[in-house]
């Protein structure tokens, strides 16, 4: 009975073993073999015929893996940069301690209580032309109301951006009323003390104390957009044509339509290395933070 309290000791990594060795051999092992298909032949089926790089020098002469990539930037900078300036701007009202928060807040979340797919298409009902907005306006007499952003390949990317940003603008807001809420009271009252207007104590004193929610916030707003399919599947499809094509999409047409696995492999990987370029050092630097805490 010597070994029951080496066993009790050990019991819970031996529970949580199994769990572990299956997630990373789920996770990581099917990165690695999405790596090896990369560097392969493989078109209809998987095929172990290494051609080394040729994947990837094909993907990169490919004119609609450039406008996936455009369409990322495009997706990527507005769909980032106006949820964060959106959820800032509400976080901030809501620091104000108005009526009704509570209820307000709830209908801030709302939208990310919804899936990406559910509101693409909402947002495709929306923004088509013939049972829309457009068409709802014209029903009123506004005859000369024309919103055909949806069917144009120019600017139909941002119709893709809109419906992020309003899914995503109440998760910001949450993130950085949450910080806010964390801010010292007695620092902004010294600041109003010496004179200091609401606006300048939040732009000069509250914003930047609020850097590790910045930081968080962009890392999974990224991370969100670079690995971005089931809104964009839902709104547009990729199209018109491959017009608002983004790497996700571009992958699975590949990999799932166009018999072409080797090369949707080979973009899987490159947003495999992005979304690690964005994570990794985000993660170093929390995990370095930690010991300097204690």
């Amino acid at each position: 009975m010597k070994f029951l309290p080496q066993l009790e000791k050990h019991l819970p990594k031996l529970v949580v073993a199994p769990g572990l060795m299956l997630g990373f051999a789920f996770v990581y092992g099917f990165m690695i073999w999405n790596g090896v298909l990369s560097i392969s032949a493989s078109r209809m089926l998987p095929s172990y015929e290494m051609v080394g790089l040729a994947q990837y020098a094909k993907l990169w002469e490919m004119d609609r893996w450039w406008v996936a990539l455009k369409n990322l930037g495009i997706f990527g900078l507005g769909y980032v940069g106006g949820s964060m300036v959106i959820g800032v701007f509400l976080a901030v009202l809501l620091d104000q301690k108005i009526r009704g928060e509570g209820f307000i807040r709830t209908v801030y979340l709302y939208p990310m209580a919804l899936s990406f797919v559910v509101t693409g298409t909402v947002w495709k009902w929306l923004l088509n032309p013939s049972m829309g907005l457009e068409k709802l306006a014209h029903d009123w007499g506004w005859e000369s109301f024309h919103f055909s952003w949806l069917v144009d390949n120019e600017m139909a990317i941002y119709c893709v951006v809109i419906a992020g940003i309003w899914q995503s603008a109440g998760f910001t807001m949450a993130l950085f009323l949450a910080g806010l809420r964390g801010i010292d009271d007695s620092i902004i009252k010294a600041a109003q003390i010496d004179g200091a207007s609401l606006p300048r104590i939040y732009w000069r004193i509250v914003l930047p104390a609020l850097r590790p929610v910045f930081f968080s916030t962009l890392m999974v707003l990224s991370h969100l957009a670079i690995k971005s399919f089931d809104l964009i599947m839902a709104l547009t499809a990729g199209g018109p044509g491959y017009a608002t094509d983004v790497p996700a999409t571009f992958m699975y047409a590949m990999s799932f339509t166009r018999g072409q696995i080797g090369l949707g492999a080979a973009s899987a990987t490159i947003m495999l290395m992005t979304v690690a370029a964005l994570v990794v050092p985000y993660l170093y630097s929390e995990l370095r933070s930690k010991p300097h805490e204690h």
